[in-house]
């Protein structure tokens, strides 16, 4: 049996300075990201795309979103396997490429997940999870683009 969830959040443009949208260069991207009883977050566009190096642009989130994704039903993969994970940092990387018209797309992503298993016997095991792990990934199965792996599973104290 399938189960429905839905997401629900706020997004409000705050960067009007003055002018509205009279030209490409009259506005700001600056915008708000708002979910109920969350912190606020601030967003802009790309930096390529007008927009405010400082703040966080859709594409960064959209590739936290995959990135953080696989690490949720990693987690949960190795926890239910019994293998005891105690550190992970992942380096994900995204190539998005333009078209002539204007739009764009991902075209493929990279994470880089960096993991800290305690048991030596058990790392063989913790690196093929990654596959499951993907596979199982709501962000994932989303996307229409390659989303490739490469983990480095270190062992606690070697």
């Amino acid at each position: 049996m399938e189960r429905k969830h839905q997401y629900a959040l706020w997004i409000e443009w705050t960067g009007n300075t003055g002018e509205g949208t009279k030209n490409y260069q009259s506005y700001e991207r600056s915008h708000t990201i708002s979910v109920e009883n969350k912190y606020v977050i601030e967003g802009s566009a790309d930096v390529a795309f007008r927009g405010d190096a400082k703040k966080h642009n859709p594409e960064e989130l959209f590739l936290a979103s995959i990135a953080t994704c696989h690490m949720l039903w990693y987690l949960h993969l190795c926890s239910d396997a019994g293998i005891i994970i105690t550190a992970y940092v992942d380096h994900a990387t995204g190539i998005m490429v333009e078209t002539s018209s204007g739009g764009g797309r991902f075209t493929e992503v990279m994470l880089n997940p960096a993991v800290t298993i305690t048991n030596e016997s058990k790392k063989n095991e913790a690196e093929a999870l990654h596959k499951k792990a993907n596979e199982l990934c709501y962000v994932a199965n989303s996307c229409n683009f390659p989303i490739h792996h490469q983990p480095v599973i270190y062992v606690e104290g070697n």
